[in-house]
């Protein structure tokens, strides 16, 4: 802990110190990513989800936000969620840490996990949540759930928001450039004991690998070599 916080306090510093080498002008480089969510992922259909007004609000202007729903013949959800960074970097993107408590929801463990996308492998953070639900004079229920997410800009790719803004740093010193990144995140509730046949932590964990490993090529642009961060 001490350490994270000893780094983070260097890249601030950093930061800080170096505003007046900022060049005059900021050339935004395009996040090597698909502006669109595929309507089929394997065997997975996805319907479009609303943003809400709330959620427009707290984010950047110019910042752009795709979200589908994606179910099964299985009748098992995942929720896709992609952000498209703006101008305004400190409110386009930031990790779901900060946003899940606002919503009820308590980050029970984190970890940093690879996921093989064909002879690669994708490196992104896993969130362990839970949340306490109570429906009238019902016990009240605890609902659990996993969450994946990284951050892919124009040249990089990283699971860590604190690398992210490292790299943006780093970008607009030494190269005059910021990289436009897109924060995705893909969730599914934890469904044993909720539901007939619900999926356990485990089998959620492997369905979720199995449904990244067939999302992320159709969101990839061919043509942009990315170096991978863990």
């Amino acid at each position: 802990m001490i350490k994270r916080l000893a780094t983070l306090q260097a890249i601030l510093l950093l930061g800080l110190g170096s505003i007046f080498l900022l060049p005059k002008k900021i050339e935004i480089q395009p996040a090597a990513i698909a502006m669109s969510l595929p309507a089929f992922v394997g065997d997975w259909y996805g319907t479009d989800q609303a943003v809400s007004q709330r959620e427009k609000d707290v984010l950047g202007q110019d910042t752009q936000i795709l979200r589908k729903l994606y179910t099964s013949s299985r009748g098992d959800q995942i929720f896709v969620t992609i952000v498209f960074s703006g101008p305004d970097m400190a409110n386009s993107i930031h990790r779901p840490e900060r946003c899940l408590p606002t919503q009820g929801w308590t980050v029970v463990d984190t970890t940093v996990t690879n996921v093989p996308i064909g002879k690669e492998n994708l490196a992104a953070t896993r969130l362990f949540n839970l949340r306490n639900f109570r429906n009238g004079n019902a016990p009240s229920a605890t609902v659990y759930s996993l969450d994946y997410y990284w951050f892919v800009g124009h040249e990089d790719q990283t699971p860590s928001h604190l690398e992210r803004t490292w790299i943006d740093i780093r970008d607009r010193i030494l190269k005059g450039e910021n990289q436009q990144w897109a924060y995705v995140t893909v969730v599914s509730t934890i469904t044993k004991d909720l539901q007939p046949f619900g999926r356990s932590k485990t089998e959620t964990d492997k369905m979720l690998k199995n449904f990244i490993r067939d999302l992320v090529p159709q969101l990839q642009k061919p043509e942009t070599t990315q170096t991978s961060r863990s």
